[in-house]
């Protein structure tokens, strides 16, 4: 096979390969020459953190040479991936040879490098796990400057198993060597209407079990949650033929569909992007789901990155916090999270969540530990069974409470429950229980080892205090 260069592939991975070594170098002459005492940060174009960070906090490090793909392996099933290329791209790049990662995150600008360091989740992860369970080795730009390899068997291991949440606060990854796994060119997909918590989360446990539902193959399962009494999951199974096909990247909306009717078919790259489209439903606030308005919004901006920037421009110039209070709205408060649940726990959680936050529709995503090795920086039980609830939103805050009322609660239930918070967005902890919950003996083994001048941001300072 060949690109559009009209060189084979094995050739433009040779070609790849020796800009990604330039890029190497000339990244490594560039952290040198920043004054020691400066902090680092990167220089992206896109984020899909909610922390919003002030402007110039840092210097930035243009890392813009490592998104691409430098290989694919057929025969191997694997690739090696820059660091800050999009998942987007990398399943473009996989799907061309019938493959693609293990776990493909829901939104198309998530980096491979900010899934394994900020993990990742979809509707593989109740049998791949995630994203850095299927990473072979990763080429990591150290916070005292050095570029090493880090693998679960040599002298970096600690480094290895240490990435995954800990969001770019011990180094940077430059490449990723990643299994694949081999697709079929379409997804069947089937509804289950369940009317109680429970009876959702026990067709869950079945399907861990089992590996399908009512005769259905779960290759992919994850669930939406409307009301406490109108709960779908989703479960699809790859196939080689569609009687049809559905398009949810049009006038058509993909949350909706889940109500009806049962069964659907959509092509493997319509179902990795099918909530990119409209954000899973977070498009709502800018109008674009309304019939009138979706057919002048250009189809180039019917996706995720689109509507983020949106929102970061409200927040930087508070507009509609601004509008509310001319209006003698009460405030609200930004809920954005994503959290994981024991499976025994999970309806308690979402009964608590839907009565006393009061947010809908709420994702859920069955996941388990690919393995039995663990990830010392977010603790989770290898052979556990965990649901991850994602809800993202504002809230109206009762009279007399300000911002953090509800994360902070949300903070206190998922602990109390045995569970975790992702640290994508706004955390409310005290530093002292963080460290408890995310492993703080652990981590500062780490940025002795890889930072010991603390030229990176601190975890707890990047994901609390927003530094």
């Amino acid at each position: 096979m060949s690109d559009q260069t009209g060189l084979p592939d094995l050739a433009v991975s040779e070609v790849l390969a020796v800009h990604h070594r330039a890029a190497v170098d000339a990244i490594e002459r560039a952290y040198a020459a920043i004054p020691p005492g400066d902090k680092v940060r990167l220089a992206k174009q896109t984020s899909n953190l909610f922390r919003f960070r002030a402007d110039g906090a840092g210097h930035g490090l243009d890392v813009s040479q490592f998104a691409r793909v430098i290989e694919v392996n057929p025969q191997a099933r694997t690739a090696v991936v820059g660091g800050m290329t999009t998942y987007e791209d990398l399943a473009t790049a996989t799907l061309k040879h019938g493959l693609m990662p293990l776990v493909v995150p829901q939104l198309k600008t998530i980096t491979l490098g900010g899934a394994v360091s900020g993990l990742g989740i979809e509707s593989t992860s109740l049998r791949s796990g995630m994203p850095h369970e299927s990473v072979l080795e990763m080429e990591i730009l150290t916070g005292d400057g050095r570029v090493i390899t880090a693998t679960p068997h040599n002298e970096h291991k600690d480094l290895y198993y240490g990435f995954p949440n800990s969001y770019g606060t011990l180094g940077y990854a430059l490449s990723l060597t990643i299994e694949l796994e081999k697709v079929k060119p379409y997804v069947h997909l089937r509804h289950f209407r369940f009317s109680d918590p429970s009876e959702c989360m026990q067709a869950i446990a079945q399907v861990a079990e089992e590996g399908s539902y009512q005769g259905h193959q779960a290759d992919f399962i994850d669930g939406t949650a409307f009301s406490l009494d109108e709960l779908y999951l989703t479960i699809g199974a790859f196939s080689d033929v569609a009687p049809w096909r559905s398009d949810y990247t049009g006038e058509r909306i993909y949350y909706q569909s889940i109500r009806g009717p049962k069964e659907d078919f959509l092509t493997i790259s319509d179902y990795l992007w099918r909530w990119d489209t409209d954000w899973f439903w977070c498009s709502r606030p800018f109008g674009v789901q309304r019939p009138v308005i979706r057919r002048l919004w250009p189809r180039r901006y019917r996706r995720s990155d689109v509507y983020r920037k949106l929102v970061a421009l409200d927040r930087r110039y508070k507009l509609s916090s601004r509008l509310d209070s001319r209006r003698g709205k009460p405030a609200s408060e930004a809920v954005i999270q994503d959290v994981e649940i024991p499976l025994d726990e999970s309806a308690t959680f979402l009964k608590y969540f839907l009565e006393d936050v009061g947010m809908s529709p709420v994702w859920m995503c069955p996941l388990r530990l690919r393995g039995d090795q663990t990830w010392p920086l977010y603790p989770m039980r290898p052979g556990q069974v965990y649901v991850n609830f994602g809800f993202w939103g504002a809230v109206k805050l009762p009279t007399g409470q300000g911002d953090g009322y509800y994360n902070r609660r949300i903070e206190n239930k998922v602990s109390e429950l045995g569970g975790h918070k992702g640290l994508y967005s706004t955390s409310f902890y005290p530093a002292e229980e963080f460290w408890q919950r995310y492993n703080g003996t652990e981590y500062a083994k780490l940025k002795q080892a890889y930072d010991p001048q603390g030229r990176l941001a601190d975890l707890y300072d990047k994901c609390v205090r927003g530094a």
